[in-house]
């Protein structure tokens, strides 16, 4: 009975990060502020204010988060110049672990550590890779859930957008 019951529920969470739609927020909600630790320093999300941040919640035994750091990087490296700063937190109870898949699939990019999921609660991730993308004001402005070919166009999209300087007309 138990064995059927795990299956049930790790059924359900898979259909759910495959068929779960990415949403967006309303204009007012700020995304949480949080202080964990980091590779070299410390890391707040306050600490990115006025930049476009893509902040990623990972572990290293997701499969799919393997698949997402090397686009990361890409994101980075393409919009770093425009005020764009991606952000990932590790939730593994063990560093060892995150720093074992960190030397495999390198990030350049900012790692923060959450081995009590605090953040995680926080934010209310379900399922991971779970990310956020929150603008110059640090409002949530949309949410992925997963990661899948067909959210990055849509995610690039919405970083140009967001990165794009403003060209005010003189009158």
């Amino acid at each position: 009975m138990h064995i059927s019951m795990y299956r049930n529920t790790i059924f359900s969470l898979i259909i759910y990060c495959l068929i779960a739609p990415s949403s967006a927020f309303s204009e007012t909600q700020k995304a949480p502020n949080f202080s964990l630790p980091g590779q070299n320093k410390t890391i707040n999300l306050s600490q990115y204010k006025g930049k476009v941040v893509y902040l990623d919640f990972w572990a290293s035994w997701c499969g799919p988060c393997k698949r997402s750091f090397p686009w990361m990087n890409k994101l980075q490296k393409q919009y770093g110049r425009d005020g764009f700063k991606v952000v990932a937190i590790n939730l593994d109870t063990s560093r060892k672990d995150a720093e074992e898949f960190l030397t495999k699939i390198p990030a350049n990019f900012d790692i923060a550590f959450d081995k009590k999921g605090t953040t995680a609660k926080t934010y209310n991730i379900k399922a991971m890779p779970s990310s956020f993308l929150i603008d110059k004001k640090g409002r949530l402005v949309h949410k992925s859930i997963g990661y899948r070919n067909a959210e990055k166009k849509i995610i690039e999209q919405k970083i140009q957008q967001l990165t794009s300087r403003t060209i005010v007309a003189k009158h």
